[in-house]
């Protein structure tokens, strides 16, 4: 059943740099939504088969392929940026009709799933680039309605703590898929193939689960008679604190460095097996998954940007801590203790600040404003970290990073706290 209405009666006190502090009637409904744990099991599922295809397509690309790092940037660009391009679409279509949150996210999932299986068949550049680009258009489409379908039904002064959870259920199959892989491609003499095979199985399950146990959802516009427009879900960006969220998140994803390259740049520095390659993003997950909700409880409670920015400061540590001449053995699990604590105060959190500042009608169009410009920075990101990389070598490439996420940090400082907004 879906539990979305408690938000109206539950009394708050908001405050600025995106916190709510919770009265005392308050603190005994934050209780987390059937919606939000229903879609974190989707996200549990999904994420198992998706990550098994993250864990090896670097190590696929580059050493099965023997793609240049130039051109696996423009790969990983394409599969973690493309999605830009059609998440306002999303966005904009769950807005547009009551109850079309859920199908949304749902044609999104199944797309994705369809797109597994290709992999089998595409052994160059172009076809795995229309496949990847393919994937990563369901991913588009799915992710506002979901989000969306997070933030409506939790209270305000929870949302950072709903999506902590969800994050943290969609980090435990984060978890699950590189494992999954691994053993696959120990198991296994075709190991890449199975891997494929295997992802899309638990793909469709997860399609399967959002079907059955996600409910729908009316939205606000079906019951006014209004109907969200294109032109309504661009003009909110005229909004100071949605603008401010907007620009901020832009600049910071201009100078983060892909998951995939950060695994890349561990395995070289410490010479690491391909075949143990694939449990890299399991010191990722593992760090995310712990601390996802009691970031998101801190930000709620202390402030929402500055959690986010503190992310930043963590992923920052983490380049630094690559960029160093220490080889000891404690490396990689600091930088990936770090590259987890980067997502985990940044990745929900972000979506619960952007929340605050977007009316229930155009929810799903909001959230898919912050997170194109987001997905396109970090896009434009890959391809010239790839390039840089190809031109300069590893360590000069990511010591720009550094430098650039440096000074995007300290201008992101410089813009005014954001202001919590009433739903």
């Amino acid at each position: 059943m879906y539990v979305a209405d408690s938000r109206a009666s539950t009394p708050a006190t908001a405050s600025v740099e995106g916190t709510v502090r919770p009265t005392a009637a308050g603190r005994y409904r934050s209780t987390i939504a059937p919606t939000v744990l229903a879609l974190g099991t989707v996200s549990l599922v999904t994420d198992v088969s998706s990550e098994m295809v993250t864990a090896v397509l670097p190590l696929y690309l580059v050493t099965g392929l023997g793609l240049s790092p130039l051109g696996f940037g423009l790969l990983d660009g394409v599969y973690n940026g493309f999605s830009a391009v059609v998440r306002l679409v999303g966005g904009h279509l769950a807005d547009r009709g009551g109850g079309r949150h859920k199908w949304v996210a749902g044609a999104g999932y199944a797309l994705s799933a369809l797109c597994k299986p290709l992999l089998l068949v595409a052994h160059t550049l172009t076809p795995i680039g229309l496949i990847l680009a393919a994937d990563r258009t369901g991913k588009g489409l799915r992710t506002a309605p979901r989000d969306a379908l997070i933030s409506l039904s939790s209270a305000p002064e929870t949302r950072g703590r709903a999506f902590g959870v969800h994050r943290a259920m969609d980090t435990a199959g984060a978890l699950l898929g590189p494992l999954a892989a691994f053993l696959i491609l120990r198991a296994t003499v075709d190991g890449y193939d199975a891997v494929f095979t295997v992802s899309f199985c638990v793909a469709v399950l997860g399609v399967l689960v959002l079907v059955l146990f996600v409910p729908g959802r009316r939205s606000p516009a079906a019951d006014t008679g209004t109907r969200p427009t294109l032109r309504a879900a661009l003009g909110l960006l005229a909004h100071r604190d949605l603008r401010r969220i907007t620009v901020c998140a832009l600049l910071l994803g201009l100078a983060t460095v892909s998951d995939s390259f950060v695994y890349l740049l561990l395995q070289r520095r410490l010479g690491v097996p391909d075949g143990w390659f694939p449990l890299l993003p399991l010191g990722t997950a593992a760090a995310f998954l712990l601390l996802a909700v009691p970031l998101g409880r801190l930000a709620d409670r202390w402030g929402r940007r500055r959690v986010f920015l503190a992310g930043h400061g963590a992923l920052l540590a983490a380049y630094t801590l690559l960029l160093t001449s220490w080889h000891g053995s404690a490396l990689p699990y600091a930088v990936l203790a770090l590259h987890g604590t980067f997502y985990a105060a940044t990745d929900g959190v972000l979506m619960a600040a952007a929340s605050d500042s977007v009316p229930e009608a155009l929810r799903s169009s909001g959230l898919a404003l912050v997170q194109t410009g987001q997905a396109g920075a970090r896009f434009a990101c890959s391809l010239a970290f790839g390039a840089a990389w190809t031109l300069w070598g590893d360590r000069t490439a990511l010591l720009a990073a550094a430098a650039a996420l440096a000074l995007c940090a300290a201008y992101a400082l410089t813009l005014r706290p954001f202001r919590e907004a009433a739903p």
